[in-house]
């Protein structure tokens, strides 16, 4: 071992340089520049004798580099960089200079009382999922220390972790829901078809960008899930998907078949092996947020789209060892061990899919994206209205029981809007009836009422001569 010492006549800091043979024999060289003194060197320098004869003597900062070149090749990129940032932000700040044998419980009992007391700008503490991470990565380097650098016991065990917090209630669409949201998405086909794969199979954000052309199998009506994407400094990483059961084909409906060769047929000399949504996980996290607020429905996390795949299956009727398998989850043994007994369950689900999806055709949820031909409605037309304007608009499109694209369209294309008689019609005719009526006591004797009122009682005058049975106009005589 050679350690050399120079001071930079420019700058006046020190650098030290350590010559050393590894345990394979082989000559290695290390250095560090910047300090301000030369104590400053010859510190670092005992910290590195300290690493390489892994003497518990050393730094908590310097054992988990130590730690790091143990672990980092044993596990995914992504993953070590959430637990990297993890240490670096919440543990090394607190414990990085302390000696690591040193270390109590005491210590780690403080150290979590900060934790607890940390409130963001909006005055939001950590959650407790979040604690309980950052907890039990700290509890991992000192079981590292324990079972393989002679540590007496684990400090972080032995002051217990945080308490786990009752599960919070997961947050999920509706179908209802989904298909407003999608809607918003016709004018971006890209974003259409990504999001239309992570609702109706339930695909992680990651299983979804890593998908080519070559994991289709649209004849069979399958897809491949074998890989994740994820982008790391720059860099475009595929690997193995999250957990060995993530490994898996997925049936999916007729329709959505379709979708994906209509989606596919979109590239000029589709590659087998070209990604198809060519994304990152912060574009559909930021097209999911952006396109929830135009829809009007709540904003929910990308991945909480497979939390609503669950509910769908849930609401199907299928059973938790069922929707386990197509969902790739690792599930309890008593899943594992009876999900063999359900070989047919994919082609189940796949063509109750397609039942549920022709069922919301019949019940008009999806004909705002097909014409009456069938032809899929690709071009937007859009105008500003005023505040008054998109009220009487409103007014006009509740009255006639039609959804707003419909109705615009019907009156733009001189169409005939022909009103059927129903529930939403009697309780549209009700609240305008009971405007009316407020808007005659507000005004004063021999006033005449403004053009706003006559039009909406020649809205609700047309609404009534358009309902030619009888039998409707005494229900509608009843609700008020």
């Amino acid at each position: 071992m050679i350690c050399q010492y120079t001071k930079t006549k420019k700058s006046g800091t020190w650098r030290c340089i350590y010559r050393y043979t590894n345990w394979k024999g082989e000559r290695k060289q290390t250095q560090k520049r910047g300090f301000r003194t030369k104590r400053e060197a010859q510190a670092w320098e005992r910290e590195e004798l300290l690493k390489q004869g892994a003497k518990l003597d050393m730094t908590f900062e310097s054992f988990y580099d130590i730690y790091s070149n143990n672990k980092k090749a044993r596990v995914k990129e992504s993953t070590w960089e959430i637990k990297g940032n993890l240490v670096r932000t919440k543990i090394l700040p607190y414990f990085g200079q302390r000696k690591i044998a040193e270390i109590t419980p005491k210590d780690v009992i403080a150290w979590q009382n900060e934790l607890l007391k940390y409130r963001d700008e909006k005055g939001k503490p950590y959650s407790g999922e979040y604690l309980r991470t950052i907890h039990a990565q700290l509890s991992a380097i000192f079981n590292h220390a324990v079972n393989f650098y002679n540590l007496p016991n684990n400090p972080a065990k032995r002051a217990g972790g945080f308490k786990a917090e009752k599960p919070k209630e997961v947050e999920i669409w509706t179908q209802e829901e989904y298909l407003r949201f999608s809607a918003t998405m016709m004018d971006k086909p890209r974003s259409f078809y990504a999001f239309e794969m992570l609702y109706w199979c339930g695909l992680r954000s990651g299983e979804l960008l890593a998908l080519t052309a070559s994991d289709f199998d649209l004849e069979a009506k399958t897809v491949k899930i074998s890989k994740t994407f994820h982008r790391s400094k720059g860099r475009d990483i595929i690997t193995s998907p999250k957990t060995v059961k993530s490994n898996r084909i997925i049936k999916m409906p007729l329709f959505l078949c379709e979708s994906m060769k209509e989606y596919m047929a979109m590239f000029y000399n589709l590659q087998p092996g070209e990604r198809i949504f060519p994304f990152t996980k912060s574009y559909t996290g930021s097209r999911t947020s952006e396109r929830s607020k135009r829809s009007r429905i709540k904003r929910i996390k990308v991945h909480a789209l497979r939390h609503s795949h669950v509910s769908l299956m849930i609401h199907m009727g299928f059973t938790p060892f069922e929707i386990a398998e197509r969902m790739g989850h690792e599930a309890e043994k008593i899943t594992l061990k009876y999900a063999h007994l359900f070989p047919d369950v994919q082609d189940k689900m796949a063509e109750r899919l397609e039942q549920e999806r022709m069922n919301m055709e019949k019940e008009d949820l999806y004909a705002k994206s097909n014409d009456s031909k069938g032809r899929w409605r690709n071009r937007t037309v859009a105008f500003r209205v005023s505040q008054r304007e998109w009220e009487m608009i409103d007014c006009m499109v509740s009255l006639s029981g039609l959804q707003k694209q419909d109705y615009i369209l019907r009156k733009l294309m001189d169409w005939e809007v022909t009103i059927q008689g129903s529930s939403r019609i009697y309780k549209a005719l009700k609240v305008q009836m009971d405007k009316i009526y407020q808007e005659l006591k507000r005004l004063e004797t021999g006033e005449n009422p403004d053009e706003d009122l006559l039009t909406t009682l020649q809205m609700v005058a047309l609404t009534l001569n358009g309902m030619k049975e009888e039998s409707q106009h005494a229900e509608i005589r009843k609700c008020f």
